[in-house]
């Protein structure tokens, strides 16, 4: 499907430009045709919530999104591009819209109209379910259908934010299905009503719990060229383990692995015959956040120090199998190619330089050049790749002579300490950090939901601020690109690096398109409805 990307508009009656989308072209008839086929996907999670409005795991997210579509999708470049939307932007500071194409249907023959898209918007706004949509309504007010095709949605306050991420986070579902079933929060969804009703390119008609689910076919998806998905079921299996799935894969059994590869897995199979590794871009990236409610760490040259002690081309040598990009210790990655800054660069790896401004901060150390400074880091055992660069950084630390103690706990566990600030610094990783300005907002406002370092700096706040209300994006980027050196410079994250993703499937399967993040990879709508048997 030929896409376009968002485009900045002038509007005279506004103060300043607001952000539109453009309309992509109808996709070309033709293509490969239609086909008996089954692909087989391997997974190694069950489907916890078929409600995709609701918290979900990985699995939930594959295979919801195969049946309620997302109003916008995001390319390798890192920008929003059209989906059910076909443009989108700002009238006025207040007020958004969507404008979604008219040729989608439900699998039961109702059209999908923007009746369904407000009522996803503001159900979502009043029941408050547990999923990523919910967390970007902070500033809608209402959502409304002006027409079959045009959503209006209106703001409490101006936030640039709110149109691009609420399209790319949240999924539509079919007002019909959902209203009469009461709170959307509540809503099992699980098709004991007579089955599901979809609206992306399969409909989930099968499921064994622990072994498989089964979609089958919708006949009317004009996402794709000839308007019908290639393959006419798509099985996800569910396997114990990423070793299983690639037995599995080997053998013929599956035609793709869903969850990406681990590092010392891709050279392998990239020269097994008969399997392709597709690269996919990273979309988040591993940080580490220092807990400045600690006397020590609330100083910057502690924290500096702690940075300088990091060997982070180690890190993505050894663990990432040279995977790992650096990011210049910024949360402006290089996926995000707009906003991208090539003059923040990463902290130098120089214990000495550590010692330095250690002792210059006032500490002084032992006869065997420890200081006095010791730091309990906590990470998820769940986590194998966090866990392998926690040593390095605590090996890297002691030679600086900082002491750093891991504590690797249970996933469950470890979330609740993070909530708690029960640590001194954090370990871990975003898997999508997709808007500069929703990023930044949630990682260093006060109030922020992931600021792990308990960051409160008032010249940040008001960069980020000011990022939230600016709609033109090439005003944007110097702004977020000042408050990014600024994060940078006084070691309010300290972010090690994006990874490269890779993805395998059997090579007689072809046509995938790529998107950035393990949640969409080549399992994305468009590119599973696109996938093609050959020979």
């Amino acid at each position: 499907m030929p896409r376009l990307p968002i485009a900045a508009v002038a509007a005279a009656a506004l103060a300043g430009a607001l952000l539109a989308g453009c309309a992509p072209s109808r996709p070309e008839s033709g293509g490969p045709a239609a086909t008996d086929a089954t692909l087989t996907i391997a997974t190694t999670t069950d489907v916890v919530n078929y409600n995709p409005l609701i918290g979900n795991s990985r699995s939930d997210n594959w295979i919801t999104n195969l049946m309620y579509p997302h109003l916008l999708s995001i390319g390798a470049d890192g920008k929003k591009q059209p989906q059910l939307a076909q443009s989108w932007g700002y009238t006025d500071p207040t007020t958004g819209y969507y404008d979604i194409r008219p040729d989608m249907k439900w699998s039961d023959g109702k059209p999908l109209t923007a009746g369904d898209v407000a009522y996803t918007i503001n159900a979502v706004k009043r029941d408050a379910p547990s999923g990523t949509l919910y967390g970007q309504l902070t500033n809608v007010a209402s959502a409304t259908a002006v027409s079959d095709t045009r959503v209006e949605v209106k703001l409490s306050q101006p936030d640039a934010s709110v149109i691009p991420e609420v399209g790319f986070w949240g999924n539509i579902v079919p007002q019909h299905v959902f209203e009469p079933a009461g709170s959307v929060a509540k809503f099992a969804n699980d098709g004991s009503g007579g089955g599901w009703v979809s609206a992306g390119p399969y409909k989930l008609t099968s499921v064994q719990h622990g072994q498989s689910y089964t979609l089958d076919r919708v006949d009317n998806y004009p996402l794709v060229p000839g308007g019908k998905p290639k393959a006419a079921k798509v099985v996800y299996r569910v396997f114990p383990d990423i070793n299983t799935e690639i037995l599995a894969l080997k053998n013929g059994d599956v035609d793709v692995i869903a969850n990406t590869l681990p590092p010392a897995q891709v050279k392998e199979l990239q020269n097994t015959s008969g399997i392709k590794v597709e690269e996919v871009p990273g979309l988040g990236y591993a940080q580490m956040a220092y807990n400045m409610d600690r006397p020590d760490l609330a100083k910057k040259d502690v924290r500096l120090a702690l940075a300088h002690a990091v060997d982070y081309e180690a890190i993505r040598r050894v663990v990432l199998q040279g995977q790992g990009v650096s990011t210049g210790s910024s949360q402006l990655m290089p996926v995000l190619s707009d906003f991208y800054d090539k003059s923040i660069t990463e902290y130098e790896h120089n214990p000495d330089l550590s010692r330095q401004l250690l002792t210059a901060a006032g500490y002084q150390a032992d006869a065997a050049g420890n200081f006095p400074l010791r730091f309990r880091l906590i990470y998820s055992l769940q986590d194998p790749v966090t866990a392998q660069w926690a040593t390095l950084v605590k090996d890297g630390a002691a030679k600086a002579g900082i002491t750093i103690d891991l504590q690797g706990v249970e996933r469950n566990t470890y979330l609740s300490m993070r909530d708690k600030g029960d640590y001194d610094i954090y370990a871990g990783n975003f898997a999508i950090m997709d808007d500069p300005a929703t990023n930044m907002a949630l990682a260093y406002l006060p109030d922020g939901s992931i600021n792990y370092g308990h960051v409160d700096d008032p010249q940040l706040t008001g960069l980020i601020n000011k990022l939230r209300v600016t709609f033109d994006q090439q005003q944007q980027i110097p702004i977020a690109r000042e408050a990014a050196k600024l994060v940078r410079d006084q070691v309010y994250d300290n972010i090690l690096y994006t990874q490269n993703l890779y993805v395998a499937h059997r090579a007689d399967w072809q046509g995938f398109t790529v998107e950035p993040s393990e949640l969409l990879s080549i399992v994305n709508p468009v590119s599973v409805a696109s996938a093609t048997k050959v020979g």
